[in-house]
């Protein structure tokens, strides 16, 4: 044998098969065997391997063991003069086994090679060749010196950017994405060290072939495209801790003591840079517009009741007390900005009416407020009234000024300039686009998405599933429409929640559906209409929800009393309030499951009452369990809860459900 190519997957199903579509092809005139190593995935990469790709031998782990260990499984029982990791973001070019395969043959010093490698939009990755990361490389990586001079043979080290990408260079770490080994230099430097869980180790592993008398080589005659950070979120928290974590193993391994001790310093150092950046960030991105409008807010109904002050009440020989403009000004606008907050209008997209709706909300509940006060707290509604007045103006220009200034988060489009995609087969795409446009819905872009990998060209279809999010802010999407016919739910549901952050509408379209838009409830079995989806992952239902606990679970704590003799098991009701409040517990969650659904919902707490309860008595079979819980979650209403709440209300003092 005389190839082996072992591929460790964790969710990326759709990834994984275009990658091993692209290796079989690259294996056609090779004596070469597959080896996919899955890391208990749930979105049914084990089952795509089996039915599409029989050939394949398929591990199938029940639980996650980490890139190393996975990847030892394999390598132990795999046959290959030659042995290649590759990942499953990955597609390798027809040559890409033969041509390496040839260099290494020819190159007996060769114990590690490593090919260009480029994106998804075709520029070069620097990963493709690396050095040693030492103190001083590091050093120069973590205060940003190899981006300022990339070229320079001292800064640029880590990314060996003096190096042409066009030629062949002896190199010292092999990037893990592509990392094609002698196995004799692997009987003699050994697998994958199984201290890194994931990152690290084929820095590792390159080092140790160098150790063992070999070369590592980059070889860019051929080239793959790695769709970097599709298989991992690499601009995630979690990765910075794991990536620098694993690197600090290095460092103890390799480094004498104090070279360990300045590197361990160093990538600390780089944690908390990267962390605290990260949160500033976030931060200022997140309270920039709640910050302006509270200035404007202020500013303005600031000014007002000064020019009250000196016009009105000083011809009445009165004024403001001190506490008016310290403590009723600031909670005017806490009241105002919390209502802005629950209506939605710090979520993006931002939207006016949204922002407005508070506004609005806010000055109902200061005035019921104003009128249960007593007399001597009863300052100026005519200020409270133009304030909110002011506040209707200044939320909404300022909006709108952010609109005009082409910041796409407060872009509006009317209904005329919605943008659709519809997921699903071009036949039943096209019946989708048909009712659409029956029911007079004019989008001003449609487009179709294949469900499926697009085998050739076509150009009535815009891509597939893998680039959805690409297509989505490309063709600036506001509606994505899923053919029920060409997806099954597990699927639906997996891509509502992952697409959730980027604040467009679901709608789902069922086979051979006559109707307009309609929804569906949780009590019926549903019906052949399009399905509007208001899943409870978004965030003002996040809100909503547990708005409800809050006032919910107050009320019946203070009321406790009462109530607990109409509790059918009493000793339980304080203590679940308290956990709702507490938000350790909800009022309303899921239906206990024993075993796992083949759909991964949005996670919420868990409840002490569920939709199980709106049927009392009654047996209900689990798959039907599985049914209420997805509709619960994709067609969540705050009526549904109430209602819930309503007929479950005696056994509010239970005790957590079992599954099953």
């Amino acid at each position: 044998m005389k190839l082996s190519v072992v591929i460790v997957n964790y969710n990326v199903k759709h990834f994984l098969e275009q990658c091993l579509r692209s290796v079989r092809e690259a294996c056609r005139d090779l004596e070469a065997e597959i080896w996919v190593v899955d890391n208990n995935s749930v979105d049914g990469s084990v089952a795509m391997v089996q039915e599409k790709f029989p050939d394949v031998h398929l591990i199938a782990n029940t639980e996650n063991l980490g890139f190393s260990r996975a990847n030892n499984q394999a390598i132990l029982q795999s046959n290959g003069e030659y042995v290649l990791l590759l990942n499953p973001d990955t597609v390798v070019s027809q040559d890409t086994f033969a041509s390496t395969l040839q260099f290494m043959d020819a190159h007996p010093d060769a114990g590690g090679l490593g090919v260009k490698m480029v994106d998804g939009k075709g520029r070069f990755l620097p990963e493709s060749k690396r050095s040693l990361p030492t103190p001083a490389v590091a050093f120069y990586k973590i205060f940003g010196l190899s981006r300022i001079f990339p070229r320079s043979k001292t800064f640029g080290r880590y990314h060996l950017g003096y190096l042409d990408d066009d030629k062949v260079h002896s190199i010292e770490v092999l990037s893990g994405a592509f990392m094609l080994m002698r196995r004799a230099a692997l009987d003699k430097a050994g697998l994958l060290d199984e201290q890194f869980f994931m990152y690290g180790e084929d820095i590792d592993l390159s080092y140790r072939i160098t150790q063992a008398g070999y070369k590592n080589y980059y070889f860019p005659e051929t080239q793959i495209i790695h769709y970097k950070g599709e298989s991992t979120k690499k601009g995630s928290a979690n990765y910075v801790f794991t990536f620098y974590q694993a690197m600090n193993i290095f460092a103890r391994k390799h480094f004498s003591k104090n070279n360990a001790r300045v590197f361990t310093f160093l990538i600390n150092l780089a944690i908390w840079l990267r962390a605290g950046m990260a949160l500033l960030q976030r931060g200022i991105r997140r309270a920039f517009l709640p910050l302006s409008d509270l200035l404007l807010l202020y500013g303005g109904i600031y000014l007002m009741a000064q020019w009250w002050e000196n016009n009105v009440l000083a011809n009445k020989g009165s004024q403001f007390p001190e506490h008016y403009f310290t403590l009723a000004i600031p909670l005017y606008l806490l009241i105002w900005l919390l209502s802005i907050h629950f209506s939605g209008g710090y979520d993006r997209p931002y939207r006016i009416r949204r922002a407005l709706t508070g506004i609005f909300t806010g000055t109902v509940l200061i005035l019921v407020i104003y009128a249960l006060l007593p007399t001597h707290l009863r300052f100026s509604r005519a200020v409270l009234l133009l304030g909110s007045v002011w506040g209707l103006l200044s939320t909404a220009g300022l909006r709108y000024l952010f609109r005009m200034g082409g910041i796409r988060a407060f872009q509006a489009l009317d209904p005329g300039q919605k943008h659709l995609l519809i997921v699903g087969d071009k036949e039943e795409a096209r019946r989708v686009e048909s009712l659409l446009n029956q029911a007079k819905i004019s989008p001003g872009f449609t487009g179709i998405v294949s469900p499926d990998p697009i085998k050739k060209r076509d150009d009535d279809v815009l891509g597939n599933l893998d680039r959805i999010r690409d297509l989505i802010s490309i063709y600036k999407i506001t509606e994505l429409i899923f053919c029920s016919k060409s997806l099954p739910a597990a699927r639906i549901i997996d891509l509502m929640a992952s697409l959730q952050d980027t604040g467009i509408e679901f709608k789902i379209a069922p086979p051979e559906s006559l109707t307009v838009i309609g929804s569906n409830s949780i009590n019926t079995s549903g019906e052949l209409y399009m399905i509007e989806m208001n899943t409870i992952g978004r965030p003002e239902n996040v809100r909503l929800k547990r708005l409800f606990d809050l006032a919910l679970g107050s009320l019946i704590l203070l009321g406790s009393p009462a109530l607990i003799w109409l509790m059918e098991k009493p000793g339980g009701l304080i203590p679940n309030m308290l956990s709702v409040i507490r938000g350790k517990k909800s009022l309303i969650g899921y239906i206990p499951r024993q075993t796992a659904v083949l759909f991964r919902l949005p996670a919420i707490r868990t409840g002490i009452l569920n939709p199980s309860d709106l049927f009392p008595g009654r047996e209900i079979p689990e798959q039907d369990k599985d049914r209420m819980n997805m509709l619960y979650a994709k067609n969540y209403r705050l009526s549904t809860d109430l209602e819930i709440f309503l007929r479950a209300f005696r056994t509010l003092g239970r005790k957590e459900q079992k599954p099953g």
